[in-house]
């Protein structure tokens, strides 16, 4: 590392309120090699704070510049004071901003707050490191700098970015001139992560704080790449040496770990957004905010609730026993059935009765992004992957329409086939048209492990149906039972809107809560006879004329 061995010196410039500042500038400048900018930055730190170091130099290279400046200052009659000190760059920076100077200094563009940060140290004695996280986890990020960095720093900026394509780097904000990064207000964004209140996250910002006795500055941006989601980069810069680099490392083991800790998503039901909504909020990840359901509120065939409590609710409650038996705890589950029988209902009812479950939903438009929607089921795992109509892109090879449906299959497939055994992670398929299903995903054991059908109601679950939806309808025995009786062959969606039909017609005719044989027979006359059989299909009816 430069200028770190023990017999290095630190050249130190003393104040005495006396010398001309244009001959302190040009010193600097000619005997210390320092950019005009940086001799600039320098006197200023001499004249406001009583010394500034101007750099570590091997000990016969700082003996003699001591030499060199000594000699100007002597022919030119003035009483500057120039020093030499084994002191380290750490040291140096530490003592060299008195806690209200910090506060009170006022700067224009970001390069003079950094030249005053760290002393006018040289571009070349400072090195940064950068991280990048997916721009869904901002939220997390932001809530990670907050802890670590925002409790007490030497100063905060934000920046002005002229230019929205390019990532904001820390080399950016050194520039002078005309591409210079202005100081500005501090840009925030709300994002919503599904609570009372969004996290408001930082467009951009520039840290200046001190680690013992070591300054150092943290930049935040937008990681920019054509065609990719925008990412967060988070760039930390140090004076070169081991401390630094020390330094480094354990601020981004810090951030990682308090990123890992925030998780402001986990135990909700989540999917992929690139765009706002009419709040104004960003999305990023979009928080689907659904109704709670209940175990009695999923009408389906006793056999089929059986095998959901014990494929899904009772695999889950034995991971870890299936752990310490080395068995694998990553599972994939195929619903299938006829349009409208209960599929999203029932996997809604899974996420509720799944506790500190994260589910992410995906359906086949965003296939394109399954491998951040699998990032993001392995750092909020345990968590349920639910793709919907998983057929539009997993159909037998013979009958796809060209290569970019195959490469999502194999997507697929891989991403399947990539989680560990150990993995928390829960695969749930639905599928209206599973003989349609590529074999290569349906028979391999690991990929799905159990196809569970959803059918079409029978008469038991067409009578918990007709109470369910009948809401607040007053519904006498006799009605349920003619309702029940015609209605065979239809989905559940089908009854649902029968009796929001039936209410409708209630209410033309009346008070709207008591139903009679008159309005359920004009609800079913609208539904299955008059618009015609694709009505029919639409609605979720029986088109093979078993409806009466």
């Amino acid at each position: 590392m430069r200028h770190t061995s023990a017999k290095s010196l630190q050249l130190v410039i003393h104040n005495d309120d006396k010398t001309p500042w244009p001959f302190v500038v040009d010193l600097i400048r000619s005997v210390f090699g320092r950019s005009d900018v940086e001799a600039e930055a320098l006197t200023a730190t001499v004249s406001q704070q009583g010394k500034a170091a101007c750099g570590s130099y091997p000990s016969a290279v700082a003996k003699a510049m001591l030499d060199t400046a000594k000699e100007r200052i002597k022919a030119a009659g003035h009483p500057l004071r120039v020093t030499a000190t084994s002191t380290g760059i750490g040291k140096a920076a530490a003592s060299s901003h008195p806690p209200q100077a910090s506060r009170d200094k006022k700067f224009k563009y970001a390069y003079e707050a950094i030249g005053w940060h760290f002393g006018g140290l040289a571009h070349d004695e400072i090195v940064a490191t950068s991280r990048q996280f997916p721009g869904h986890m901002r939220a997390d990020v932001q809530v990670a700098l907050d802890k670590l960095f925002s409790a007490s720093p030497v100063r905060f900026f934000g920046l002005y970015e002229q230019h929205r394509y390019e990532t904001l780097t820390y080399a950016a904000l050194t520039k002078d001139g005309q591409y210079a990064v202005t100081i500005s207000a501090a840009q925030y964004q709300d994002v919503d992560i599904g609570e009372s209140e969004p996290i408001k996250c930082l467009s951009n910002g520039l840290w200046l704080n001190r680690d013992g006795g070591l300054q150092y500055a943290v930049v935040l941006s937008f990681h920019r790449e054509f065609g990719r989601e925008a990412g967060t980069c988070v760039e930390i810069a140090v004076p070169a040496g081991e401390a630094g680099l020390t330094l480094v490392n354990r601020c981004f083991s810090e951030l990682e770990a308090a990123i890992n800790a925030a998780r402001s998503y986990r135990g909700k039901v989540l999917s992929l957004e690139t765009e706002g909504d009419y709040s104004g909020q960003s999305k990023g990840v979009m928080v689907h905010r659904l109704p709670q359901v209940s175990r009695d509120e999923i009408i389906l065939p006793e056999p089929t609730l059986k095998l959901l409590d014990r494929n899904v609710i009772r695999f889950i409650e034995s991971r870890e026993a299936l752990r310490r038996l080395e068995q694998s705890t990553r599972k994939g589950i195929l619903l299938y059935g006829p349009p409208g029988t209960g599929k999203t209902h029932t996997i809604r009812y899974l996420a509720a009765n799944l506790p500190g479950h994260t589910t992410l939903i995906i359906t086949a438009g965003q296939m394109g992004l399954l491998s951040q929607y699998m990032t993001l089921a392995r750092l909020l795992q345990p968590a349920t992957v639910v793709i919907e109509d998983v057929d539009l892109i997993a159909r037998a090879r013979e009958t796809m329409g060209g290569p970019c449906e195959e490469s999502l299959l194999n997507t697929l497939l891989n991403e399947m086939d990539g989680l560990k055994d150990n993995a928390d992670i829960l695969f749930v398929l639905t599928t209206n048209r599973p003989e349609q299903l590529e074999g290569a995903l349906t028979g391999r054991p690991g990929r799905i492990d159990q196809a569970i059908e959803v059918p079409l109601p029978d008469d038991d679950c067409r009578r918990k149906l007709v109470r369910l939806y009948g809401g607040g309808l007053k519904l006498p025995d006799t009605m349920v039972a003619e309702a029940v009786a015609r209605t065979k062959g239809v989905s559940a969606a089908f009854i649902k809107e029968l009796m929001r039909r039936t209410a409708q017609t209630s209410i033309m005719r009346g008070d709207g809560e008591a139903v009679t044989s008159k309005d359920l027979a004009e609800a079913l006359d609208d539904m299955l006879f008059t618009g015609g059989r694709l009505n029919i299909k639409l609605l979720g009816g029986a088109v093979d004329g078993t409806v009466t």
